[in-house]
């Protein structure tokens, strides 16, 4: 019998809108959805060739789901509403007639360790504040152990596609991602993952995307600076791996069903050197060919953004 290193089903979560309330919903529901081992599954698709009637009738539906949710008297229906109106905006394309919710470009990203309202917010001498953030990491690194992926997965030579012929419904082998990939961000060189010398490790993942291959052959990296202020409030950031980027050997994914040892990869950034003692704003963009990461109405879009407050 197959073993399975994820035995966990994520929920049937709809492709394409996502509604929100506010921010702190926003970021509960992308950190329930990456709980549940996917935050996102979709299929690349250019909608090059959609009729014109069939966006008339997409748009009638969410008139309709409008209507429905005002006649039941609710006060948020208007806020939903115009939420909507908002991610529509972006989601479709009219010029490329793209629904940007289905392709690579709209990659998500998501963080560990969990941080209310993406605040960092410890004090170093202090271990109650950090503990947890030490906790939620080690929690999630427990599928990445050396020992796990070297007897689930295979281990793929690096900087090529890993692509799997054969039927569709076939199994498919993963590549191996090992926790010690990670290095001083790993938890086995450093048990506190830098947070008890003030010098905070926090890791970043990408969505899961059927049949995704990045452009060009060029892996998807991850630059991280100050988002507003003085650009040298961080000195110094660490990348694991060193490349701060996604190997091609992790894609194409081809779906739970089928690649069910598939350990996604990550990107771990060691902020060695910070001003102590200020909320420092932080944004982390994912760089690509044809990645988009400045939409202004998702912060999860090609890009996260996070606060570090470190006090000594």
């Amino acid at each position: 019998m197959r073993r399975q290193l994820r035995s966990r089903r994520a929920p049937a979560f709809p492709y394409g809108y996502g509604y929100r309330l506010d921010d702190q919903d926003e970021v509960n529901q992308n950190y329930l959805a990456d709980e549940e081992e996917e935050a996102e599954e979709a299929r690349v698709m250019v909608v090059a060739d959609l009729k014109e009637e069939e966006k008339e009738e997409e748009e009638e539906k969410e008139e309709d789901e409008k209507e429905e949710e005002e006649s039941h008297g609710q006060d948020t229906g208007s806020a939903w509403w115009q939420k909507l109106q908002i991610v529509n905006e972006y989601l479709w394309d009219p010029e490329k007639r793209m629904s940007l919710a289905r392709t690579g470009q709209s990659l998500r990203v998501m963080i560990r360790p969990f941080a209310h309202s993406l605040n960092f917010n410890f004090n170093v001498s202090e271990p109650d504040t950090w503990q947890h953030y030490v906790i939620s990491l080690n929690g999630f690194l427990q599928g990445y152990n050396d020992s796990l992926q070297e007897e689930m997965n295979v281990d793929c030579p690096p900087g090529q596609y890993f692509i799997q012929d054969g039927d569709e419904d076939e199994d498919k082998k993963a590549c191996q991602f090992k926790r010690s990939f990670l290095k001083n961000c790993s938890g086995l060189e450093d048990p506190t993952f830098g947070y008890s010398t003030g010098q905070p490790c926090i890791l970043l993942k990408m969505n899961r995307i059927v049949g995704f291959r990045p452009e060009l052959g060029d892996p998807v990296k991850v630059s991280c600076k100050v988002q507003r202020g003085d650009e040298n409030d961080i000195r110094s950031i660490s990348y694991y791996p060193e490349s701060a980027s996604f190997d091609l050997c992790y894609y194409p994914y081809y779906g739970k069903l089928t690649h069910v040892n598939y350990t996604s990869p990550l990107v771990a950034m060691h902020f060695t050197d910070v001003v102590k003692n200020q909320a420092v704003p932080v944004q982390c963009q994912l760089k690509g060919k044809g990645i988009i990461n400045d939409v202004i109405n998702d912060r999860f879009v090609g890009r996260v953004i996070f606060t570090l407050n470190i006090e000594t």
